[in-house]
């Protein structure tokens, strides 16, 4: 059965209507088409355009449609054009003539713009609960790592030391404002479409407000050109999913570089990991590795629809049913990827030694030694020079800092006393950096807290 049939004297070629289909891939949102055809016709009801038994009939109808599929009773097959036209066609089957009455005061336009709506909001808490799960996972580390001492890099060169549960917080952060893109994009999608009719809404007294009630909408749309040509909110949807991926991507990539034989920073779970089929030593970090990759197919489906929006003018055009089987591939990606990775995390092990003997040997604490000097009178450009020749004398030696002796640093600068070696020390060098959102441990502590109460109200 087409919806739209009636002037129509030749049956659509096999190829085009395969072209025009769109039921292999909208049938994702059935129980969300039914959803809006159960409000719709409560609203007709309500505003007596049916009667209250035609609605009831009506009702009966889908909710056992919406059953059969889900138990396997109905399969959803190819024979019809799209999911709208499916459940129709089942409904008219299943309860008669008053089925066909199901989609008065309604377009395809605007049923399909409502089903899109109530899927992605049913999706974005899908996507926040994955967020939240890896949010506990990263406070979990902060938590048990607040004296792990590492080398906090810039231009991937060891810069100053900080320590494990710090370099972790700063993914706390961005996933935590993840969380809020999609509060925000959830917030701005959350107006009702249905009764926009195709573009110029209904003669029909329908109550939007209400129907919209019904879907736990904020309220109706305000235009009926834009509710069915508006496709921003999956832009922005998109968008968010990139951030999400190009944090985890990042994340990823300091993953496998602390997970190789020269970093030795973390092991990767033997669950999480796989093999050669060659070299029988190789544990790889596949996992991490997949999902750094999959971070370009998530790009490719904003790019995607980004550039098919970029030319239709108002109001609805077939181009955008391509907004469908991009959007719903890029979020089942970030879905995996988010609970694969919070896996991995979970099961890795962090080797605390590897990581401050990286800090020692990588000068982590050169700036530290230049700020004792400050503290004993010296300028800071002096300063800055007289560490750098330090520098200079432990790499020609093949030694760190913490290795000198008090007459070498004294060769250098006379400044230099016993307690050089105290301030030096990663113990020293971190715990004395505590305004807020360093990593020494007072610092940390209050961020922790914080964290603490944020997860908790997220509950």
């Amino acid at each position: 059965m087409k919806l739209w049939g009636g002037r129509f004297t030749k049956e659509t070629n096999e190829l085009v209507h395969n072209f025009n289909a769109s039921i292999g891939f909208d049938q994702k949102f059935y129980r969300q088409d039914i959803r809006g055809s159960i409000a719709h016709v409560t609203m007709l009801a309500k505003q007596g355009i049916l009667t209250e038994a035609e609605k009831d009939t009506i009702v009966a109808g889908l909710t056992g449609i919406e059953k059969d599929i889900t138990d396997g009773t109905l399969v959803i097959d190819g024979t019809q054009e799209d999911i709208h036209s499916f459940v129709e066609a089942n409904l008219i089957a299943r309860v008669g003539e008053v089925g066909k009455k199901l989609h008065t005061g309604r377009s395809r336009n605007d049923q399909v713009a409502l089903d899109m709506k109530l899927y992605i909001r049913d999706e974005i808490v899908s996507i926040d609960e994955l967020l939240l799960s890896l949010l506990k996972e990263l406070h979990h580390l902060m938590k048990e790592n607040i004296n792990t001492y590492m080398p906090g890099f810039t231009h991937l060169q060891k810069a100053q030391p900080v320590t494990f549960a710090h370099h972790i917080g700063a993914y706390f952060e961005m996933f935590k404002r993840d969380c809020s893109r999609l509060s925000d994009v959830k917030s701005r999608l959350n107006y009702c479409p249905l009764g926009a009719g195709a573009l110029a809404g209904t003669t029909y007294p329908l109550d939007r407000e209400y129907t919209a009630s019904l879907l736990d909408f904020t309220g109706a749309t305000l235009n009926s050109m834009d509710s069915v040509s508006d496709r921003d909110y999956l832009i922005e949807l998109l968008s968010a999913l990139s951030t999400i991926m190009m944090h985890l991507s990042r994340f990823c990539e300091e993953i496998i570089l602390w997970n190789s034989n020269e970093y030795r920073f973390i092991t990767l779970d033997d669950s999480y990991s796989t093999g050669s089929s060659i070299m029988p030593q190789k544990k790889n970090p596949d996992i991490a590795e997949l999902v750094r990759g999959k971070t370009g197919r998530v790009y490719g489906a904003l790019v995607s629809i980004l550039t098919t929006m970029k030319g239709l003018p108002l109001a609805y055009n077939k181009d955008m049913q391509e907004d469908k089987e991009l959007t719903f591939d890029a979020i089942d990606t970030v879905k995996g990827c988010l609970a694969l990775f919070t896996g991995m995390i979970s099961t890795m092990t962090v080797n605390a030694p590897a990581m401050e003997a990286s800090a020692k040997n990588g000068f982590t604490n050169a700036t530290d030694a230049a700020d004792y000097l400050v503290n004993h009178g010296v300028a800071f450009r002096d300063a800055h020079g007289i560490v750098g020749q330090l520098v200079l004398f432990c790499e020609q030696r093949g030694i760190a800092l913490d290795d000198m002796t008090l007459e070498e640093y004294q060769a250098i600068s006379p400044v230099f006393e016993a307690d050089i070696f105290n301030a030096i020390r990663m113990e020293t060098c971190v715990t004395k950096r505590n305004t807020l959102g360093a990593p020494g441990p007072a610092a940390m502590e209050q961020v922790i807290e914080q964290n603490e109460a944020y997860l908790k109200q997220r509950q």
